[in-house]
C-alpha cells in the first residue's frame, strides 16, 4: 500500500497585504543602518514621483489649455451657438482636468481605483444632496440641445422679461429694460413656459383709438391706412415680399462695399485643396409664391372694435420685423395723435355737461 503523508495546514493563513502595526513591527526589528537606507529610499522615490507629477501637471495643463483655444476657434469659425460653445468647452475642460488630476495621483503612487470608487460614491451622495442644483443643470442642457431661446431673445418667464444675456450651466442671466440682471434656474425654464418675442422675425402691431360720436369711421380709416403705408418699416401685403425687398436692399448694400483682398489659404487649405476656399455664392431671392403656397395677407386693416360709453373704438392692425416692433408702436401713435385732427377727426375725453336751471 502507498500512504500519502498530506502536511498539516495551518489554521489561519498570514494576509498578503501587511497590516500598519505588521510594517511597524518590522521597521522597529530592523537594523539602524537599514532602516535609514530604506528611509531614504522611500524618500527618494517619492520625491522622484513627485517631480514627475508636478511635471505631468504642467505640461497635462498647457496641454488642456492649447486644446482649449484649437476646440474654441473652431467654434468660432464655425459660428456656432456662443451658448453651446460655452457650455461645450467647460465639460470638454473640466472632464479633461479630472483625467489629468486621475493621472497625476496615480504618478504619486495613490491606488487611482480606489480613489474612482471614492470619488464615485462622493458624487452619488452630493447628487442626492443638491437634487435642485442637478435639476438645473439637465434644464441647462435641454435648453442648449432645444434652443428654445438663444442669447440676445427677449423673453418673458417665470413673471420677468428681458434680453437673454447669457445661457450658463445652470441659470440663464437676463437684463430688463431698465438694465437690471435677472437669475433664473434652468429647470424652472426647461418646463415652464417661454414668452419668445424675438423667435419670429415678424410681429403684429395693435392700436386702439377712440374717435368721437358723430365722426366719419371712414375718414379715420382712410387717413390712418395712409399713415401706416407712408411708413416704410410696415408690411404693404406679404411678409414674403417684405423679406425679399429687404434682401435685395441687403445685397446691393453689399455690391457697394470695397470687396477685401482675398487671404492665400494656410497649410491646410492647400493640403485638402480648395474646397474650404470656394467663395459662397448668393441665392436668388425666392418669390411669395415660392415661400408660401397661400400668403398670408397682412396688410394694414382699421375696424370698428366696439362702441363705447363715449367713444367709437377703432381697432388697428399691422405687421412689421420683431426689431421695429417698439419703434412703429411708438411713432405711429404719435402721428395718429398729430395727423387725424387735421382729417377733421377729433378724440373724446370723459367731461360733464352742468345744466344751471334759475327759478322765475
Amino acid at each position: 500500500m502507498i500512504h500519502l503523508q498530506i502536511p498539516d495546514i495551518p489554521a489561519a493563513l498570514p494576509d498578503s497585504v501587511p497590516t500598519v502595526g505588521q510594517e511597524m513591527s518590522m521597521l522597529r526589528s530592523l537594523p539602524f543602518d537599514e532602516l535609514m537606507s530604506k528611509l531614504v529610499t522611500s524618500m527618494v522615490t517619492f520625491a522622484i514621483n513627485l517631480a514627475i507629477a508636478i511635471v505631468i501637471f504642467y505640461v497635462g495643463r498647457l496641454i488642456i489649455n492649447r486644446l482649449y483655444n484649437f476646440v474654441s476657434g473652431i467654434f468660432v469659425k464655425r459660428r456656432l451657438d456662443r451658448s453651446l460653445a460655452t457650455f461645450v468647452l467647460s465639460m470638454v475642460r473640466i472632464v479633461l482636468y479630472f483625467i489629468l488630476i486621475v493621472i497625476v495621483i496615480g504618478t504619486l503612487g495613490v491606488e487611482t481605483s480606489s480613489f474612482i470608487a471614492i470619488f464615485a460614491s462622493a458624487g452619488v451622495a452630493i447628487g442626492m444632496a443638491l437634487s435642485g442644483t442637478l435639476q438645473n443643470f439637465a434644464g441647462g442642457v435641454l435648453i442648449l440641445l432645444l434652443k428654445p431661446y438663444k442669447i440676445g431673445d427677449f423673453i418673458e418667464a417665470q413673471g420677468f422679461a428681458g434680453t437673454v444675456q447669457e445661457i450658463q450651466i445652470f441659470h440663464t442671466i437676463i437684463t430688463t429694460g431698465d438694465n437690471k440682471a435677472i437669475i433664473i434656474p434652468n429647470g424652472g425654464l426647461s418646463t415652464g413656459s417661454i414668452n419668445n418675442a424675438s423667435r419670429e422675425d415678424y410681429r403684429r402691431v395693435e392700436w386702439t383709438v377712440g374717435i368721437s360720436y358723430g365722426d366719419s369711421v371712414q375718414v379715420a380709416r382712410e387717413k390712418i391706412l395712409e399713415i401706416l403705408r407712408s411708413d416704410s418699416r410696415i408690411v404693404k401685403q406679404f411678409i414674403a415680399d417684405d423679406r425679399a425687398e429687404r434682401a435685395k436692399a441687403a445685397e446691393s448694400t453689399v455690391e457697394e462695399a470695397p470687396v477685401a483682398e482675398e487671404k492665400r489659404p494656410g497649410f491646410f487649405g492647400r493640403m485638402f485643396g480648395a474646397a474650404h476656399h470656394i467663395k459662397p455664392e448668393i441665392a436668388p431671392i425666392p418669390s411669395a409664391a415660392s415661400l408660401v403656397s397661400k400668403p398670408a395677407d397682412c396688410s394694414p386693416t382699421v375696424n370698428v372694435l366696439s362702441l363705447g360709453a363715449s367713444s367709437v373704438d377703432l381697432q388697428i392692425r399691422a405687421w412689421t420685423r420683431s426689431s421695429d416692433f417698439w419703434g412703429v408702436f411708438f411713432s405711429i401713435n404719435e402721428r395718429i395723435y398729430n395727423e387725424l385732427p387735421e382729417a377733421g377727426i377729433s378724440f373724446p375725453f370723459p367731461q360733464l355737461d352742468v345744466h344751471n336751471y334759475s327759478e322765475k
